[in-house]
Order: C-alpha cells, then sequence, then structure tokens
C-alpha cells in the first residue's frame, strides 16, 4: 500500500509527468548553489527561484526544452552570480567575520533541516570550510566557472554561455581561482584521519585547560575567526598567533557555563561542536598543515548559520 505522500506524488506526476524528472535535479542544483554561495539559507532560495522560473513558462516552452536539467543549471548558476556580485556590499554590514555556513554530515542533520534527506549537502574536498573561505575571496565570474567547470565538470562552452563570457575567458577564470586555491592550501594536510587526531587533541588540552598543549598543537602564526553576525559574543576581529589563541580559549573555558565538546564531521572534516543547554552553540572547523599543526580555526556562532545541526 502506498504511503500518503507516495500517493501525492503519484497524484502529481499524474498531472505533470514531468515532475519526477524535474524535481531529481533538486539535489544536484542545491549542492551547486551551496558551493557558489556557501550559505545553505542562500542555497536553498536560489533553487526555490529556480522553480518558480521553471513553473512561470509555459507548458509548451517547457515541453521544447532539451534538456531540463541543463536548463535549471544554467538559471541557478546566473541567480548565484547575481547574488555574489551583491554580496560583497551586504558583507560591509554584516557584524564581525563573516565565515560559510557549515554543514554536518548526513546522519547528523537536525531532523526537518534542509527538507529531504536527499537534498542534503554532498560532501566532497570543494565543501571543505578552507575551500569555501577560498572561494570568498574569488571574483564572482572566477567562482562560478570553477564550481561549475572543476567541480561539477561542465565543458568551458557550457560555462561560458552562463557566465557571459568566452570559453577561453572562462579557462582563464578557472585557472585564476585554481592558483588562488593553490596558494591558499599549500602545506596543508586535508587528510580525514591526521586531522581527526589533531582535533582531538585540541579538544581534550581545552576541557583540561592544559595552555601548553594548546600551544603546542597551534601553528605559531595561527589564525582565529570567530562569526556571531551580531546574535551572540563573538571575537569581531581575527586573533593571530598560538598564545594569544591558546590564551583566549583557557578563559573561554574558565568563563563559559557547562557544556559539551563533541567530535563532529564539519563540511566533510573532522572538527567540534559545542552544545549548552541542549543546543548547538558552536561548530568549530579546522585547517591543519602538514606538520599536525592548526593554522585556521573558524567558529560558527550565528544561529541562522546553525540549524541544520542538531543536538546530542
Amino acid at each position: 500500500m502506498n504511503t500518503p505522500s507516495e500517493q501525492a506524488q503519484r497524484q502529481a506526476d499524474e498531472r505533470d509527468p514531468g515532475l519526477s524528472t524535474i524535481m531529481g535535479e533538486r539535489r544536484q542544483l542545491l549542492n551547486l548553489a551551496y558551493r557558489m554561495l556557501g550559505s545553505l539559507a542562500d542555497a536553498e532560495d536560489v533553487v526555490q527561484e529556480t522553480y518558480t522560473r521553471w513553473y512561470a513558462i509555459s507548458r509548451a516552452e517547457q515541453e521544447s526544452i532539451e534538456s531540463p536539467g541543463a536548463w535549471l543549471t544554467t538559471v541557478a548558476s546566473r541567480v548565484c552570480l547575481n547574488l555574489l556580485g551583491s554580496a560583497r556590499a551586504r558583507r560591509e554590514t554584516y557584524v564581525g567575520e563573516w565565515i560559510p555556513e557549515p554543514v554536518p554530515a548526513p546522519a547528523e542533520w537536525t531532523a526537518g533541516a534542509g527538507g529531504d534527506p536527499a537534498d542534503r549537502i554532498t560532501l566532497d574536498e570543494s565543501v571543505t570550510m578552507a575551500f569555501l573561505v577560498v572561494f570568498e575571496s574569488m571574483t564572482p565570474a572566477e567562482r562560478v566557472a570553477f564550481v561549475l567547470h572543476d567541480v561539477f565538470r561542465y565543458p568551458f562552452a557550457e560555462v561560458a554561455e552562463i557566465v557571459g563570457r568566452s570559453p577561453a575567458a572562462c579557462r582563464q577564470l578557472a585557472s585564476s581561482a585554481r592558483r588562488r586555491i593553490a596558494a591558499a592550501r599549500a602545506g596543508t594536510s586535508p587528510g580525514a584521519a591526521r586531522q581527526a587526531s589533531v582535533v582531538r587533541r585540541f579538544k581534550a588540552a581545552w576541557e583540561a585547560q592544559d595552555i601548553e598543549a594548546l600551544i603546542g598543537l597551534l601553528d605559531p602564526a595561527a589564525t582565529a575567526i570567530s562569526d556571531g553576525g551580531g546574535r551572540v559574543i563573538a571575537h569581531l576581529l581575527p586573533i593571530e598567533g598560538a598564545e594569544r589563541i591558546a590564551h583566549l580559549y583557557l578563559t573561554i573555558a574558565r568563563l563559559a557555563p557547562p557544556r559539551t565538546i563533541l567530535e563532529r564531521t564539519v563540511n566533510g572534516l573532522p572538527g567540534l561542536v559545542v552544545e549548552s543547554e541542549g543546543r548547538t552553540e558552536t561548530v568549530f572547523a579546522f585547517e591543519i598543515a602538514a606538520d599536525h599543526r592548526i593554522t585556521h580555526i573558524w567558529a560558527i556562532r550565528n544561529p541562522d548559520k546553525l540549524h541544520s545541526w542538531r543536538h546530542s
């Protein structure tokens, strides 16, 4: 016997035989938009806008489109390109540092967040926090060209139609983006097993309030960035240097109310989640150097960016 949702889907398919095919593109579109924008909420808005535009055209126009999936991707990418063009202006009014929205492992996703489980973000190297932060330094055209070609394997001829530049220009955009990534990530060690060991030791040292151990785990030139968005307490400027970061985190450990620190997967790599009074308070992402020292800590505290995280 069909469930009510299955019956509803069957009835919808009878009204619109192409509905399943169109809606089957949703996960691809969400993954594409999240990588381009670094925000799950914005990515969901892009997907909704894309489908709105699809259903705004006539049935005859829909049926004349040879590849609906390609049409939807083109529209979503152009919407993202427009949003990226205005993002820097919006960030100027953001309180403190802006960090991309973190996403959990599929099994840790909050029930109801992000809709259907099939919509959840596919975790790979292109969604690690380090990658998304580098994406923020790119021009909108570089970011879109790189994500479409290097991540989703679209040929430059198709990228050119979306970006509105020649294939040769798009090739240069993707190449420039690649160089930015290579320069920013030189000497890093993204291996999950290696990172898990370092993160576990950082957690133990923090809980033990062992400042010497904390300093030893941090690169001397490490940077810690916190994103509260003006909603919660967070340091507004990056903290630089192992000793300064260690002292800051020791102060937090001493003054913070009772809380639980959990090892969790953050954007595909080992990270930490702090829970307090039954809610997720902070999500930590890390970048680890080849010498097993932490070079970057990203602490996302803005509640608007933590809807996907459930408490234990």
